[in-house]
């Protein structure tokens, strides 16, 4: 199956990475290329590291950018590791970082990665498939109090904790294997209102279990904290989010990040020297799509888009 990815906010992004000529930067999301493409098409003698952890995505990349030659170096591995990957590269300090924390159009429609509720699959979701823990392994061994936590948390799903408990009662029958298992169960705990068709709380479920499956607000924090450390003085670190839970912690880490004074608020005065930000915020409230690409684009219509740039070398 192709693998198939409109870049979100293209043009925002690559204006976000004030990109320029003989630089380094670092596309820690790669997916299809999209964004890479471009950036390696309106720069020269620009290079550019893409990190991926869906051996898919990277080889889609490397056909997309096959006539860029030896400016791109594609990676297998997740963001979080950034440090040892430019390490292993010899890489010190680069230009600009992009990190797309979207799911791509090729992962949802691919039937048997289990990521959508729209095919009857296998329950998986990982988006490295190497990684050991599955959608399959949290539903049927998880238990109720830590079901219920991690769709209440990552999916902010009101009736999480009847969810889980119709999960618990039908895997002691037998295994939950498909992706509509799943969602019937979830169709089956949720009351029906006011035209209510369920179809959002089994998008929440899901998509809670898949955050849980990928690590993906676990490691945010200090993935976001150690690419603002390979900036350069002037670099740009640009990221595209699509969920409120992501947003709120790349804003938090941002602003942490951008403060002289790290002081307890209630400390009278300060005791840390207030000189400590390492960034400055580009935009401080986020930058949305615009209508047209709304329109065109129905991923675009809950990205946001953070920018903040390095002011202070570490």
């Amino acid at each position: 199956m192709e693998f198939k990815h409109i870049p979100v906010m293209l043009e925002e992004c690559l204006e976000g990475l004030n990109l320029k000529d003989n630089a380094v930067y670092v596309d820690a999301t790669i997916g299809g290329a999209g964004h890479s493409k471009e950036i390696l098409k309106r720069t020269k003698n620009t290079k550019l590291v893409g990190i991926d952890q869906d051996k898919q995505a990277l080889s889609a990349s490397k056909t997309n950018l096959k006539n860029f030659g030896n400016r791109v170096v594609l990676v297998h591995n997740n963001f979080k590791n950034i440090n040892s990957v430019l390490d292993e590269l010899g890489i010190s300090k680069v230009d600009g970082v992009l990190i797309d924390l979207g799911v791509s159009s090729h992962q949802i429609d691919t039937p048997n990665r289990g990521f959508s509720f729209r095919f009857d699959a296998p329950l998986d979701m990982r988006m490295n498939q190497e990684n050991k823990l599955s959608a399959y392994d949290v539903v049927n061994t998880y238990s109720e109090a830590e079901l219920r936590k991690i769709i209440y948390d990552y999916g902010e799903e009101r009736f999480a904790g009847k969810i889980a408990r119709h999960i618990v009662e039908a895997r002691k029958k037998a295994s939950i294997k498909t992706t509509f298992e799943l969602r019937d169960l979830i169709l089956a705990s949720v009351p029906r209102y006011r035209g209510q068709d369920g179809q959002s709380n089994v998008q929440r479920t899901f998509q809670a279990i898949r955050i849980e499956v990928n690590g993906e607000l676990a490691i945010l924090k200090q993935a976001i904290i150690d690419c603002a450390s390979r900036l350069k003085q002037g670099g740009r670190l640009v990221i595209l989010t699509f969920h409120s839970l992501e947003d709120r912690i790349v804003k938090t880490t941002f602003k942490e990040l951008s403060l002289n004074c790290t002081c307890p608020p209630e400390f009278p005065v300060c005791v840390c020297g207030g000189n400590n930000a390492t960034l400055i915020l580009v935009n401080h409230k986020p930058i949305e799509a615009s209508e047209s690409e709304r329109e065109n684009n129905s991923r675009s219509i809950c990205a946001k888009l953070r920018i903040a740039e390095k002011i202070k070398q570490d």
